[in-house]
């Protein structure tokens, strides 16, 4: 019991760090805004949810995202949508993989925690995290939609933002970091399972 206890707080703590330094690894993607940052940092909770459980993928996404606030560009505000938005996909995704473990049942995994992760995004943009940045960062509204606008000519307020913007964003990140983790994690499972 205390092997396997001490094995995943090792395994936890190693793809906390992986995702900390993929943080880092980030990069702006063509038609989306410039604060929508495409980085692969949802690879190891996705990993953990997996191979140890659900909550074990929000410890990772939470410890990958405390031991980034000291660099926060963001007020921390970024962090804080980074681990829910993460979270609510990491969660979806490995509570229903738990049910059963199949090749198929992790594909409707990922996709539905990829339209979870998208609505919830685009949800908490809209009410919560967009009207933070202008709040405690000063930014106006016209501002954030700007630079939407100045790669997709389609946003024009901050509805259209959330529609060309976040979510389909979120969309795309779930679907490549859903393929790359099908794609690695069965050859790193037995050094992940307890």
């Amino acid at each position: 019991m205390e092997h396997s206890r001490t094995k995943v707080i090792v395994t936890v703590g190693l793809l906390s760090a992986i995702a900390f330094v993929l943080m880092y690894l980030e990069f702006q993607l063509p038609l989306f805004p410039s604060f929508l940052k495409f980085d692969f940092s949802d690879i190891p909770p996705l990993l953990a949810s997996f191979a140890l459980g659900p909550v074990y993928g929000i410890f990772v996404e939470i410890v990958k995202n405390v031991i980034h606030l000291p660099v926060s560009q963001s007020a921390g505000i970024g962090e804080v949508a980074n681990f829910v938005v993460g979270s609510i996909y990491v969660y979806t995704v490995g509570i229903i993989y738990m049910r059963s473990k199949s090749k198929k049942s992790a594909v409707i995994a990922m996709v539905i925690g990829t339209i979870a992760m998208a609505i919830a995004g685009s949800v908490l943009n809209y009410y919560v995290f967009l009207p933070l940045y202008q709040k405690i960062m000063g930014w106006p509204l016209s501002a954030i939609v700007g630079m939407g606008k100045a790669v997709n000519s389609h946003i024009i307020d901050l509805k259209t933002l959330i529609a060309y913007g976040i979510f389909p964003f979120n969309i795309l990140k779930g679907f490549v970091i859903s393929i790359l983790t099908f794609l690695i994690y069965k050859k790193l499972s037995p050094m992940l399972k307890m």
